[in-house]
């Protein structure tokens, strides 16, 4: 399990503007595979694709996940903030300034309603961004750790404590989305309890 895991990271350790701290965020968004091995099940509508990430998990379901892979490794993965999360996506110092994670042409980085043919898709078939991370635009919206009012009220914040949540920030856009969803500008929010069969998430770990 540990190696396969493994696999899917990716080091991210520059600093930011802002304040953050060192970190490394996943190569990829997490996928079915790596759920069942670690749940046990598979959650997700689209079930007949292991490397597609695993949707229809709630952000309270990302939670319980991260607590057994951590009893499983003796690591502590988490999600990402939405800063970080940004600041990946964006490409960190090697940023290009791109409208969406790795190009101004979401159709090389993204899978999203033009294209997706209605349907989640494998991890990794787009280009990666500038820092050679995947599917940060489209296929799959991304639960973020922040609580999404708490955000607005301390944009500059990194790895807060929030609140008790009533919503969560979703990041980059979906299969099921229009471009303009997945700009990497664009922010989403649902309650910490909704599961939707195009949101999933991706891991993050302090440096």
């Amino acid at each position: 399990m540990g190696a396969n895991l493994r696999y899917y990271w990716a080091p991210h350790n520059k600093e930011h503007s802002v304040g953050l701290n060192d970190f490394y965020i996943s190569k990829y968004p997490v996928t079915q595979k790596i759920w069942i091995e670690i749940m046990g099940f598979n959650p997700s509508y689209f079930q007949a694709c292991m490397k597609c990430p695993v949707e229809t998990v709630s952000w309270n379901d990302a939670q319980e996940f991260i607590i057994k892979v951590n009893q499983i490794t003796k690591q502590h993965y988490r999600l990402p903030t939405e800063s970080e999360w940004k600041y990946a996506a964006r490409g960190g110092q090697k940023s290009h300034g791109y409208k969406f994670s790795g190009s101004d042409y979401i159709n090389n980085v993204g899978w999203y309603n033009k294209n997706s043919g209605k349907s989640v898709h494998p991890v990794g078939e787009k280009q990666p961004n500038e820092l050679g991370i995947h599917d940060m635009t489209g296929n799959v919206w991304e639960w973020c750790k922040d609580d999404f009012e708490y955000v607005d009220k301390n944009p500059v914040q990194n790895n807060a404590i929030t609140p008790p949540e009533i919503s969560r920030v979703l990041l980059g856009g979906s299969w099921a989305n229009d471009y303009k969803q997945c700009l990497l500008s664009y922010r989403n929010v649902k309650r910490s309890n909704g599961k939707y069969r195009n949101v999933g998430f991706r891991l993050a770990h302090n440096a």
